[in-house]
């Protein structure tokens, strides 16, 4: 069903939201309409309903697709509307729909991230540093404040990681995926000294130390503290965090990569083993594959690997 609209000058919200069947037609259906919005009104006037949009339907799930299309838009007064949304306090006792109310929220927050603009970054960090918010909004903010890439975000983002009254790791999961891809190497050293006192433990653990060695990888190859502890994690008893940090070693361009990534070639674990492999054909190239085939060293394993790798180099080669 397409929406009809009178051409006039003056924008009548309530025929608008009339014609796209809102209270009255299928959350799906009600989505279209307002999507084929876009075939009778310029940026302006759209911008203008998605606003009033907003601001008038209750509706978690047509909200979240309102929000979606104000991206193409990204207009300063939607903005100052989404970070109003962001802030409402969930209401605990609304029921079955707070979740719901919990992900329009968190699409705020991503919606905000996309603007790039460092004006919002206070109220991202009143979200993530309130322990009594949902999780779920304390995550997209994390995720919102690295895509922005605003510095001042670094140090309050350090101290969620470092927090040991934070009880979610997977909200230090995110905000370490956000330092790494800030980029600021003052996050470092707290984020290789985290890693250090985790050493040894896997479990609830595991996860978060795969995001510290993607985000050391991420931070500055030429730190002799990043490539030490790079190191120490190829050792670690969780065989992702050992992947993670093979990989990064492999991107790092420090001359002795290849070096620190060879042992692995007779890792416990076939996966890294796998991955050590590909690393060491990229860094060395078809040497290392003739070896680990004709070496007794190596498992067979590894041998299978090599010589699909020599296929596919002699198919390429062709």
């Amino acid at each position: 069903m397409y929406c009809n609209f009178v051409d006039n000058k003056v924008l009548d919200y309530n025929s608008i939201l009339e014609s796209c069947g809102v209270g009255r037609e299928s959350v799906p259906a009600i989505c279209k309409n307002i999507a084929n919005l876009e075939e009778f009104y310029d940026s302006t006037d759209l911008i203008s309903i998605y606003n009033y949009m907003l601001l008038s339907i209750e509706d978690p799930e047509i909200l979240i697709q309102v929000i979606k299309y104000t991206d193409a838009h990204r207009a300063t007064s939607t903005l100052n509307i989404l970070l109003d949304m962001l802030l409402i306090k969930t209401n605990t006792n609304e029921g079955d729909d707070i979740d719901s109310l919990i992900n329009v929220r968190a699409m705020c927050a991503k919606a905000i991230s996309n603007y790039k603009d460092y004006s919002t970054v206070s109220s991202l960090l009143a979200c993530l540093n309130n322990k009594n918010e949902n999780y779920k909004v304390r995550l997209a903010c994390a995720d919102a404040l690295g895509r922005i890439g605003d510095r001042y975000a670094v140090k309050p983002l350090i101290n969620l990681v470092e927090d040991e009254e934070e009880k979610s790791v997977y909200l230090k999961e995110s905000a370490t995926f956000a330092l790494g891809m800030l980029g600021d190497t003052s996050a470092i050293d707290p984020l290789v000294a985290i890693l250090e006192s985790k050493q040894g433990f896997l479990d609830k653990f595991s996860f978060l130390k795969e995001k510290i060695v993607e985000a050391l990888g991420k931070l500055n190859f030429n730190n002799k503290k990043v490539i030490k502890a790079l190191k120490n994690s190829l050792m670690d008893s969780s065989p992702m965090v050992r992947i993670n940090a093979i990989e990064a070693i492999m991107n790092s361009e420090d001359d002795e990569a290849a070096s620190l990534i060879k042992p692995c070639l007779n890792d416990e674990d076939d996966e890294v083993k796998k991955n050590a492999l590909i690393a060491l054909y990229n860094l060395i190239g078809r040497d290392i594959l003739d070896e680990v085939i004709e070496l007794p060293i190596y498992s067979e394993f590894l041998k299978s690997e090599a010589q699909d790798l020599i296929n596919e180099y002699e198919v390429e080669d062709e």
